[in-house]
């Protein structure tokens, strides 16, 4: 054993010496601070075998990633055939409402202005007051003058009803004269058969010329009586008709005076127009922008005052080319992505579709007959609306971009299956 022992300390020895070598890789290694590696029999390094539960680990992670690829995958392509090919979307969208331009109506300095901008006001709430002087006044000067028209509508009216009097008494007077023309009628026919008695019994010498004379001049007295009673007569009759004409004149100078007072109560109700137009309410429920009235500044009929935008009535139009719009109608789900919003997601409802290109309204629209042509494919708008309650819950500016899909497939239809695709399952659907 001891040989043996002296035969393997050289063995060592030289092991260690070719580890210690100074200019070896071995000796290089160490000096960089590397571990040495052992050396196996015979000075030559022993190989490190790697443990076989690291390769049985990849063998088993493998399988598991291509099948969770291959479900996503499938599902990813399920959910592109039942919905995803059926989505139109465009990022060309944005938000808008019916803005109004709050102007002046009449000319005067500004009073009070009590809003600011971004304030929230409602339908009626004052925007601006102007200076109300000469409106007043104006509007009191004509309610002045309708009191006058009223008083000589009045007049005219007691005038009409003395007049009425008037003709009563004329055609009381009229039957009078006639009742006393038909007694000197009956006077002249008495008169006249006394003359003719009294005539005969002179010519029989029966009666005496005295007698005679007498009953002539009653009979020439009872004509006279009758010509004056017809005379009477006409001059009651022509002062009835007097009376009856001036009635006419006076009912028309009423109904002229009434004319006349229509006219002072238009005149009325125009000064009383311009003089609330003094104060400008707000038309509808809406915020404050860009608020250019100052107290004290004198404006005039036009004069833009401020802006009020409707937020509650906001909607969108979305620009779809062309080509997006084969199966987009009115009434269909909008998904409204938001960006100011974080890409909030709201619905909307497609309320209606252009009936032009929005080139067609532009101010210079495009004329393709002169010149080189070149294809561009154009965009329509489709306005989207909102339900009241998602408008009151999100806050929709006007300018603000959104992005916009319609959801094209019906609802209320069978979701498709690859099968029916392919023609197959005609009558075979899957209920949604």
């Amino acid at each position: 054993m001891d040989e043996n022992a002296k035969v393997a300390e050289p063995s060592a020895a030289v092991a260690s010496t070719a580890v210690a070598a100074p200019n070896s890789p071995l000796a290089r290694a160490a000096s960089a601070g590397f571990p040495a590696p052992q050396l196996a029999a015979g000075g030559s390094p022993a190989v490190a075998v790697r443990p076989a539960k690291r390769a049985g680990i990849r063998r088993f992670i493998l399988p598991v990633v291509v099948l969770a690829a291959l479900v996503y995958g499938g599902k990813a392509g399920y959910d592109w055939f039942v919905d995803g090919r059926f989505l139109v979307s465009t990022d060309d969208a944005y938000i808008g409402a019916d803005t109004s331009i709050i102007a002046a109506k009449v000319m005067g300095h500004l009073t009070a202005v009590p809003v600011v901008d971004n304030q929230i006001v409602h339908r009626g709430d004052l925007l601006t007051s102007i200076d109300d002087g000469d409106y007043q006044n104006a509007a009191d000067s004509v309610k002045a003058r309708i009191a006058t028209q009223d008083a000589t509508i009045a007049r005219f009216g007691r005038q009409i009803e003395a007049q009425g009097a008037i003709i009563d008494q004329a055609a009381a007077q009229v039957a009078s004269t006639a009742a006393q023309l038909k007694s000197a009628e009956a006077d002249v026919a008495r008169a006249a058969l006394e003359y003719d008695r009294s005539f005969k019994l002179a010519q029989t010498n029966f009666g005496s010329q005295q007698r005679l004379e007498q009953a002539t001049a009653d009979r020439d007295r009872t004509v006279a009586a009758v010509a004056a009673a017809k005379a009477s007569q006409a001059s009651a009759a022509a002062a009835l008709e007097g009376a009856k004409a001036n009635l006419d004149v006076l009912k028309a100078q009423q109904d002229e005076a009434a004319r006349q007072r229509g006219e002072l109560a238009t005149a009325l109700a125009m000064a009383e127009r311009n003089l609330s137009f003094t104060r400008v309410v707000a038309p509808f429920d809406g915020v404050v922008g860009n608020k250019a009235a100052q107290v004290g500044e004198l404006v005039q009929p036009g004069t833009r005052l401020m802006a009020l935008v409707p937020l509650n009535d906001a909607y969108v139009d979305a620009n779809f080319k062309e080509t997006q719009l084969e199966n987009i109608k009115p009434g269909q789900k909008v998904d409204v992505a938001i960006d100011a919003l974080g890409g909030k997601v709201i619905e909307g409802v497609v309320s209606s579709i252009s009936p032009a290109s929005g080139s067609q309204f532009s101010l210079l629209p495009p004329d393709n007959a002169t010149g080189n042509f070149t294809k561009v494919v154009q965009r329509v708008p489709v306005r989207i609306t909102f339900p009241e309650d998602v408008l009151k819950e999100v806050p929709l500016r006007p300018g603000l971009s959104v992005v916009a899909t319609v959801r094209t497939r019906d609802p209320d239809a069978p979701k498709p299956t690859l099968l029916g695709w392919l023609g197959l399952d005609a009558h075979k659907t899957v209920k949604p």
